[in-house]
Formats: structure tokens, C-alpha cells, sequence
């Protein structure tokens, strides 16, 4: 109904709107949602960044919306302006529904140019680029886990871009493989990508890797799959993974790049004992996964 307010904190993290945080909220906020879900759209990543639930929270109160970083700087200026407008943090000032499609970028014979978007195997590669070490392992596993009819897909994928049958994909393969599908990478973005998905750093991407990197984010909602990731870190069945067990796993897959440890479990150690639980674990996986269906967060209390 018009004019009227809300107070409860619902919907998934990466698209709640600042004021909803503040418990205090109106319909503005459905376009503030639907302007993270464009700026998704256009660079593959979302504009509200961190790798826990409070730490997103505290990004979207800040408001700071990049538009620096690639593939910003190639896209039209109405684009940009369409979406600083619709994630404005004053609700007052945020473009309403119909000045949403009345925007020379959104109407009809507007100014939005024909190219092609990023693809969804670039826009996991860039999710996967965004993940700490820790996740990444866990990715590893579970991807293990999965059956043929579940990467039947990315294996013909792995197999149309590894050109020489090297078992390998390179650099030059993932440009051309990528540019097949109507996406053209500046050398930069393909480097980055490239380091995203090489999990061991030998400068090419194996099938493990490839898998792991682009497997569809809803297996993180399978609890079995979880489970069975959690418990290879777990190497004592003590129900938590320890400093000590993260590093070695780390370790295993060469992906122990020397960075605190310390620093990957406080990201994820909600309860700050200094190790991590099973919830904690799964918390961890489901953040950013945009295919987890809402719920709501009446127990989050933000000061």
C-alpha cells in the first residue's frame, strides 16, 4: 500500500537496499534491487562486495558503487548513468519505475548499443575470481563430487576450447574460446581470468580446474555436497576446521600463497573462537549465490 512503511530485514544480501537495513523502508526499494541485478548484468560481478553477510551489509551502507574497474570504462555512459540513479542510497532521489523506463538506456529505439553481454561462463569466472582460497578448496572438492550428467555441459565446454587436445586450456584458448560466444576480452580481463581459474599457477587451466571454477553456484545448495567438502577439511572429525587444517589443505592444492591464515578464518569465524563450524562453513558457501532463494534476517541488528 501507499505510504506505507517497513521494519523487518529481508531479502538476500546483495540486493537489500541501505534503508532496509536502517528498518525503515518504502517500495524504493525494489529499485535499488533491481539496479544491483543490472550492474550484475553488465560487468558479472556484484557492486556490494565482501565474503560475509556483515560485511556486505557494511558495503551497501557506505554506497561506494565502482564504476572504474573493467568492464566499466567500455560501456556507454547512459548505462552508467542508469545505474548510479537507481542505486542513488536517498531513496527521495532514486529513479522511480517509470523514470526507470523512460531512461534513454531502457525505452524503446533508446541508446543502449547491440553488443553482446558477458556470458554466464564469464560471470561465474568472475564470481570465482572474487573468492577467498578457502572457498576456492572447498569449490575443488565438491566439484570432485559431481557427477557426469552435472558437468556434462562445461566438459564439452573444456573440450570445444582446448584446441590442441593438450588437456590444457591457455591463455590465447580462453580469449578465443570466450570470443566463440560473443565475448571479447581485453588482455588485462583474460590474465585475470586466467589467474582466477588457475588454481596451482602453472599458467594454464587443467579440467579439474576449469570445472571447479565454472560448475553452477546452485550445487552450493546441496547439503551432501557440503557436507562432504566440510569433512576434508576436517581431517580430525572434530567438528571444526582449524588453522592448521585450513593451511594444510591449502597446501595440497598449491594454494598456499604465503597470505594469513588467520585472516581467511576471521573472515568466516562468525562466533570469533578462532575456528570454524560446520554453519560457519556453509555460511560461507551460500554468500554470493545469487540462485539461494530469499529468506528473511530478523536477527541481525545493525547500530
Amino acid at each position: 500500500m501507499g505510504g506505507e512503511t517497513f521494519k523487518d530485514i529481508v531479502g538476500s544480501a546483495y540486493y537489500i537496499a541501505p534503508e532496509v537495513l536502517k528498518r525503515k523502508y518504502g517500495p524504493e526499494v525494489d529499485i535499488w534491487s533491481v539496479g544491483v541485478m543490472l550492474y550484475i548484468l553488465l560487468c558479472g560481478v556484484p557492486p556490494f562486495w565482501a565474503e560475509t553477510e556483515n560485511g556486505i551489509f557494511n558495503a551497501i551502507l557506505r554506497a561506494h558503487v565502482d564504476f572504474s574497474s573493467e568492464p566499466w570504462p567500455s560501456l556507454s555512459p547512459q548505462a552508467k548513468d542508469l545505474v548510479k540513479k537507481m542505486l542513488n542510497s536517498d531513496p527521495k532521489q532514486r529513479l522511480t519505475a517509470y523514470q526507470v523506463l523512460n531512461h534513454p538506456w531502457i525505452k524503446e529505439d533508446g541508446e543502449a548499443p547491440d553488443t553482446p553481454l558477458d556470458n554466464a561462463v564469464l560471470e561465474r569466472l568472475k564470481q570465482f575470481r572474487a573468492m577467498n582460497k578457502f572457498k576456492k578448496v572447498a569449490l575443488r572438492v565438491i566439484a570432485g563430487c559431481l557427477s557426469e550428467e552435472e558437468i556434462m555441459g562445461l566438459k564439452q565446454m573444456f573440450k570445444s576450447m582446448d584446441t590442441d587436445n593438450s588437456g590444457t586450456i591457455t591463455l590465447e584458448e580462453l580469449k578465443q574460446g570466450l570470443q566463440k560466444q560473443g565475448t571479447r576480452l581485453s588482455e588485462y580481463e583474460a590474465k585475470q581470468l586466467m589467474e582466477a581459474a588457475d588454481a596451482d599457477g602453472n599458467g594454464t587451466i587443467d579440467y579439474e580446474e576449469f570445472i571447479t571454477a565454472t560448475m553452477h553456484m546452485n550445487r552450493m545448495d546441496r547439503e551432501e555436497h557440503l557436507y562432504t567438502a566440510f569433512h576434508y577439511f576436517d581431517k580430525d572429525n572434530s567438528g571444526y576446521i582449524t588453522i592448521e587444517e585450513l593451511e594444510q589443505a591449502l597446501r595440497e592444492h598449491g594454494m598456499h600463497d604465503g597470505r594469513d591464515i588467520k585472516e581467511i578464518i576471521s573472515e568466516v569465524d562468525s562466533d570469533n573462537d578462532g575456528r570454524i563450524n560446520y554453519e560457519e562453513f556453509v555460511a560461507m558457501m551460500r554468500i554470493g549465490n545469487p540462485e539461494v532463494g530469499p529468506k528473511k534476517r530478523r536477527d541481525i541488528i545493525m547500530t
